[in-house]
């Protein structure tokens, strides 16, 4: 097959973020597909086969469009592009209004593949929507951002972030401090999002007021949650009698978003799950979303992804016959 030469222009921030520290990202394309890609000046040179080549221009196009949308481009960015460009999956077409999200700590946040464009699009046109599969696709980060954009911007009073707390059996009264402190820990990767999209001073701001809240799932019985945007973490970890107490918080004006990773279940009995219960009962009803990520759409570390995969194959190589899950509702 006849290798051909194509130039792409690009500006000198878009050249930077493709070439990336050391040459690592152009590093990692030329790799991904085959190609040998110079920078002449004003551009890059992309030496290879045709179907190569394109691939190759699919990346490189996709990185200077997160730089011209002021996002910051990493190695896990340059991954997850290569990833949509070898599946054929684009998300380019995808238009995502750039108000949806804030501007972070280190630049715009904006989807860094199509599942999570897509994720977004649920976000805003469901009332309760379900972000579920493995670590590291970025459903819990993405949910925080959506609900801080949607603080910011005055469409709901408040965030309210709940999670149960499995390790200490929902019973926090044995751990120091008041409230705030005792389920902290169990909320730090939202309080590490929210640092990074709001920063922390302006977080811990938002929690003196009360637009930023945080607790146990114990804590949400008996109340309604008005003109909020509710996020319900690590849900796999609920029981079937505490999603159902959960999800029926929802008050006037409220939306709520469920992540969790159903492969990841420490309940004593892993059939007692809500999450999994949730989605089979609710996934047709009326304002209910669900987007479902594969190993695929991890954008972490590249190792992240294949021992997502290898799990993956483990537990489908030992899964019984039979249905485990209890039919009944």
């Amino acid at each position: 097959m006849a290798r051909e030469s194509e130039f792409l222009e690009l500006d000198d921030d878009a050249l930077h973020a493709v070439i990336g520290p050391n040459s690592r990202h152009v590093a990692l394309i030329e790799d991904a597909f085959k190609v040998l890609i110079e920078a002449p000046g004003g551009g890059v040179s992309i030496n290879g086969g045709a179907r190569d080549r394109a691939n190759a221009k699919q990346v490189i196009e996709t990185l200077a469009g997160r730089i011209a949308q002021r996002a910051e481009v990493n190695e896990a960015d340059v991954r997850a592009a290569i990833g949509v460009a070898r599946t054929g999956v684009s998300g380019g077409g995808r238009r995502v209004d750039p108000l949806a999200l804030p501007i972070g700590r280190r630049g715009a946040i904006v989807p860094k593949t199509d599942a999570q464009a897509r994720y977004l699009d649920v976000l805003a046109n469901h009332e309760l929507s379900f972000g579920v599969g493995p670590a590291g696709t970025g459903k819990t980060f993405l949910a925080a951002a959506y609900g801080a954009s949607l603080l910011r911007r005055g469409q709901v009073d408040r965030l309210v972030i709940t999670r149960p707390a499995v390790e200490a059996g929902e019973k926090l009264g044995f751990l120091p401090g008041d409230l705030n402190e005792k389920v902290d820990p169990y909320l730090a990767p939202i309080w590490e999002a929210l640092n990074d999209i709001l920063g922390a001073e302006d977080v811990q701001r938002r929690r003196d007021k009360g637009e930023i809240e945080a607790a146990p799932i114990a804590f949400m019985r008996g109340r309604t949650l008005s003109h909020a945007f509710i996020i319900v973490d690590e849900a796999q970890n609920t029981s079937r009698l505490q999603m159902k107490m959960v999800l029926t918080r929802l008050g006037e004006g409220a939306r709520m978003v469920v992540t969790g990773d159903p492969s990841q279940i420490d309940l004593l009995n892993p059939r007692d799950s809500g999450l999994a219960h949730a989605l089979r009962i609710l996934r047709d009803v009326k304002g209910v979303g669900v987007l479902e990520f594969e190993a695929r759409d991890v954008v972490r570390h590249a190792m992240v992804e294949r021992i997502v995969r290898a799990y993956d194959a483990d537990s489908a190589s030992a899964r019984p016959k039979a249905d485990l899950e209890d039919p009944t509702p």
